[in-house]
């Protein structure tokens, strides 16, 4: 399939005329997901694991059955290993307090990567200030990339967890998390893998990956908004204690003590967002239906050529690698001599929708030497069209400011 074909099952990209570009930060809806969650509300709404009704019993088959559907996904080896949460920053958090504030001890080491999303480096800073352990940062290169020498220079024998995107929501990188994984192992200490901006756009084997952890938001992989997904090894969490207490989480109950629920519910206190967990699993057949080599097909077409438009543009500054191969569906860049958000506003009224601002790492821009960019996020429903209509919009823009400059 063609991507001006594909742009045909998103609703919202029929009824508006913008270009979307902010696919990194939340992806349009095709009507596939729409139709399941409407289907979901209007024909077996009710509680899940709850009732001994019909209703109740055919949103609980639906719910476990979109479990055990991600479960294969991502090559999981048990099903009990998906834990539902709002989102990848629940999942982070969940890790960070449930396993980190147990396991973590004064003189132990924490290393993430300087190109962490807030939600895999906050929680670690007060997890180790806590817990009296020390945060280090693997640093990139000036190709925007972690060398293996930093990798084996920063992870060692006191390093107790790892904390690593797959995919830099800033810069596009793609990491080398196999090799980051392996690494880690090899010194004891366990790792968990943001694949937030990953999994939209690649096969993820966890099973191959040896993960220990891996976290993603439905939202950016065309599902609704308040669903996500944590990947667990079912022996690290069976070990671990809950992030949340309350319904549904429990075995039994007395005045003075809790026993927990096995897993998976023994993560998943509280009425859940079921609609969004169908949504999820709607999502995910379409992506299938799709396949990952057509959208990284057309992801590598359409973002090859809208950098290669992009690059003759004399008065921006790009923040990519030059090693295509490791480089995903991401362009962050600026006007030189414009603050972002002056230029997003006037992309936005030439009609293209970029994100502008810190995309919630602060630390990697302050490593940059900046303090924001504008980002163009591509996705498979884009198409070489709307990277002219960005070149032409960012070609307006500069005319704009050039005389103020």
């Amino acid at each position: 399939m063609s991507p001006e074909e594909i742009k045909k099952d998103f609703p919202l990209l029929q009824n508006r005329k913008e270009v979307y570009l902010d696919s990194g930060a939340t992806t349009q809806k095709p009507i596939q997901v729409i139709e399941a969650v409407d289907e979901y509300y209007r024909k077996y709404n009710a509680n899940p694991h709850r009732g001994a009704y019909s209703l109740s019993i055919e949103a609980t088959q639906a719910y476990e059955d979109t479990r055990i559907k991600i479960a294969k996904f991502i090559n999981a080896r048990y099903s009990e290993e998906i834990i539902f949460s709002k989102n990848a920053t629940e999942s982070l958090n969940l890790v960070a307090y449930s396993y980190g504030m147990d396991n973590l001890e004064a003189g132990d080491e924490v290393v993430i990567s300087i190109m962490e999303h807030h939600a895999n480096l906050v929680p670690w800073q007060h997890v180790s200030k806590t817990k009296g352990a020390t945060l280090k940062y693997m640093y990139m290169n000036d190709e925007y990339e972690l060398t293996d020498e930093e990798i084996e220079s920063k992870i060692t024998d006191k390093t107790k967890v790892v904390g690593i995107t797959h995919i830099s929501n800033v810069l596009g990188t793609i990491n080398n998390v196999k090799k980051i994984i392996n690494y880690a192992h090899k010194k004891g200490a366990i790792v968990i893998l943001d694949a937030s901006q990953s999994i939209p756009h690649t096969k993820i084997d966890v099973q191959d990956l040896d993960a220990d952890f891996l976290a993603f938001s439905g939202h950016k992989l065309l599902a609704p908004f308040g669903i996500g997904v944590l990947y667990g090894k079912r022996e690290i969490l069976n070990k671990m204690n809950p992030f949340l207490m309350g319904g549904d989480m429990i075995e039994y109950v007395y005045e003075q003590n809790t026993t927990f629920a096995p897993l998976p519910n023994k993560f998943e206190a509280g009425t859940q967002n079921v609609g969004g967990v169908i949504g999820l699993g709607a999502a995910i057949d379409y992506i299938e239906k799709i396949g990952y080599d057509t959208i990284q097909k057309i992801e590598n077409e359409v973002t090859s050529y809208a950098i290669e438009k992009m690059s003759k543009l004399d008065f921006l500054d790009i923040y990519i690698t030059p090693n295509k191969k490791n480089h995903s569906a991401v362009i962050s860049f600026n006007i030189k001599g414009v603050h972002p958000h002056d230029v997003a506003s006037i992309l936005d009224a030439n009609g293209v929708c970029v994100r502008s601002g810190n995309h919630c790492a602060q630390p990697l821009l302050r490593f940059m030497g900046i303090d924001s960019t504008c980002r163009a996020s591509f996705y498979f429903y884009n198409t070489k069209e709307d990277a002219d209509k960005l070149v032409e919009a960012l070609k307006k823009a500069y005319e704009m400011f050039k005389k103020y400059m």
